[in-house]
C-alpha cells in the first residue's frame, strides 16, 4: 500500500508547551480522568465525506484541495484509494472510529441500485482486510438521501412510492453494511425531510411516513442481529427551509409520537445547535435529561455566517460547556466525529493534519476543564442550593413526588400572604468560576 502523508510523522502527545505543529498538546489518550482514560471519554472519529471526499467545493468556486490519492475520481480505484489514505490517516493520528455515507465509500452507479450495492460489498470487504489487526472500526453508518436529485422531494417525505422504495433499499444496504464493519449506531439526517411552502404540503402525511421507514429501519436491523442504536440527527434548514428534525427536543416529540423512543437518540452536531438558535450543551442536555444522549457530530459555525460551516472547533469555552453537559450526562453511546472541514484556502495534506490535532486538543482540553468544573463543586452546589426549598421542606417534597394539590398550595400562598425572595441567580459570579477554573 502506498504511503499517502509521506512526510507526517505519527502524531503523539508532547504536552502544552510543544512547538511542534504535529503533536498534541493536550490529548493524552492515556490520561485518567474521572476514572476513564481520555480516549475512552473522546471516542474520535474521521467523517469519510469531509476528510477523505471533500475538496473545496462551493457555490462560488471549484475545488481546491487533491483528494484524488493517485487514482481517477469516480472509479472503484478511487474507492479503494480513499480506504488507504483514510486507515493511513487514521493510524497516524491514533483516530479509532470513522463515520460513512454510502456514497462516501463508493460511486452510484445512476442507472442501477444493483451495481451500487455491489460496489458496496466490495469495497466493505476492502475495508475490513486494511483495517484487520488494527483498532480502527465504524462508529455509525447512514444514506445519503439527499444529494441525488431523486430526493428533490424528500426521501422518507417523498410524494413518490418509488423513491420511497429506493431511499428503504439505500437504508438496508447501508444498515447491512453498517453491521458488516461493526458499528456501533446508525444515522437518519433528514437533509430532505422537510418543506419550502405549506401550499403544497401535506406535513402529517410526510411525517407519519418519515416514522413509518424509521420503524422498517429497526425492524430490519433488530432482526439482523443489531443491538446498536438508531440516530436522529436535528438541523432546523439548509437545504430545505422547514426541516422536520429542527431541534432535539422537536426530534425527541416526534420519536415519542410514534413509538420510536426505545430504539432512538440524538446524534448533536455543534453547528446545527446554533442554526436552531440555540447552544450546543443546550442541546446536549435536552438530550442527556430525556435518556437521549448517543453521539455528537464534533464541528463549530461561524456565527456571522447564516449556514452550515462545519469547522473544526477551537472554542474551548464551548468544548468546556459541551463536556461539561456529556460528563454529567453519563457520557455517549457513540463517539465525537469530526463532521469538520478544513477551510478553502488550508487545501494540502498537513492542513488535514493540522485540523484534527485542532479539534482532538480542543475537545481534550475541554474534558479537562469539564472535570475541574465539576470536582471544583462550586457550581454544582449553587444549583443545588438554588432548589433546596424544594428539597428541604415538606410541602416541596410533595410537590416533588407529586402527593401535592393546588388546594393544599393555594392555601400555603394564603398563609404566608407573599413569597419569600427566591434569590439571585449570581450568573455573574457562575461565570467568573468557569473563568477561574477555565485560565488557571
Amino acid at each position: 500500500m502506498s504511503e499517502f502523508f509521506k512526510n507526517i510523522p505519527e502524531i503523539k502527545f508532547e504536552g502544552k508547551d510543544s512547538k511542534n505543529p504535529f503533536a498534541f498538546k493536550y490529548y493524552d489518550p492515556e490520561k485518567v480522568i474521572m476514572g476513564k482514560k481520555m480516549k475512552e471519554h473522546l471516542p474520535f472519529a474521521m467523517a469519510w465525506w469531509h476528510n477523505l471526499c471533500a475538496t473545496g467545493v462551493d457555490m462560488f468556486g471549484a475545488g481546491s484541495a487533491d483528494k484524488s490519492f493517485g487514482a481517477q475520481p469516480g472509479t472503484m480505484e478511487h474507492a479503494k484509494a480513499k480506504v488507504d489514505a483514510g486507515v493511513e490517516f487514521m493510524k497516524k493520528l491514533g483516530i479509532e472510529y470513522y463515520c460513512f455515507h454510502d456514497v462516501d465509500l463508493v460511486p452510484e452507479d445512476p442507472t442501477d441500485i444493483n451495481v451500487t450495492n455491489a460496489r458496496l460489498d466490495e469495497i466493505s470487504d476492502y475495508i475490513l482486510e486494511k483495517t484487520k489487526g488494527t483498532n480502527i472500526k465504524c462508529l455509525w453508518g447512514t444514506a445519503n438521501m439527499f444529494g441525488n436529485p431523486r430526493f428533490m422531494n424528500g426521501a422518507g417525505s417523498t410524494n413518490s412510492v418509488d423513491v420511497y422504495s429506493f431511499a428503504a433499499a439505500q437504508v438496508k444496504k447501508a444498515i447491512d453494511i453498517t453491521i458488516k464493519l461493526g458499528g456501533r449506531g446508525y444515522v437518519f439526517w433528514g437533509g430532505r425531510e422537510g418543506y419550502e411552502t405549506l401550499l403544497n404540503t401535506d406535513m402529517k402525511f410526510e411525517q407519519e411516513n418519515i416514522a413509518q421507514l424509521m420503524r422498517m429501519a429497526v425492524n430490519y436491523g433488530r432482526s439482523k442481529g443489531f443491538m446498536g442504536d438508531f440516530y436522529i440527527e436535528p438541523k432546523p434548514k439548509e437545504p430545505m427551509k422547514h426541516q422536520y428534525d429542527f431541534d432535539a427536543a422537536t426530534a425527541i416529540g416526534f420519536l415519542k409520537q410514534y413509538g420510536l423512543d426505545k430504539d432512538f437518540k440524538m446524534n448533536i452536531e455543534a453547528n446545527h445547535a446554533t442554526l436552531a438558535g440555540h447552544t450546543f450543551q443546550h442541546e446536549l442536555r435536552v438530550s442527556a435529561m430525556n435518556g437521549m444522549l448517543g453521539s455528537v457530530d464534533a464541528n463549530q459555525g461561524d456565527m456571522l455566517l447564516g449556514w452550515d460551516t462545519d469547522e473544526f472547533p477551537f472554542n474551548v469555552y464551548d468544548a468546556t460547556l459541551a463536556m461539561y453537559e456529556v460528563l454529567k450526562g453519563g457520557g455517549l453511546t457513540g463517539g465525537f466525529n469530526f463532521d469538520s472541514k478544513n477551510r478553502r484556502p488550508s487545501n494540502t495534506p498537513e492542513d488535514m493534519f493540522h485540523a484534527f490535532i485542532l479539534g482532538m486538543d480542543t475537545f481534550a482540553l475541554g474534558l479537562i476543564k469539564a472535570a475541574e468544573m465539576i470536582e471544583d463543586g462550586r457550581i454544582d452546589n449553587f444549583v443545588k442550593e438554588k432548589y433546596s426549598s424544594f428539597s428541604n421542606t415538606e410541602l416541596g417534597k410533595k410537590i416533588r413526588n407529586n402527593t401535592a394539590t393546588l388546594e393544599e398550595l393555594a392555601a400555603h400562598a394564603c398563609d404566608i400572604k407573599k413569597p419569600n425572595d427566591p434569590g439571585s441567580g449570581r450568573q455573574e459570579y457562575l461565570e467568573s468560576v468557569m473563568n477561574n477554573i477555565l485560565f488557571s
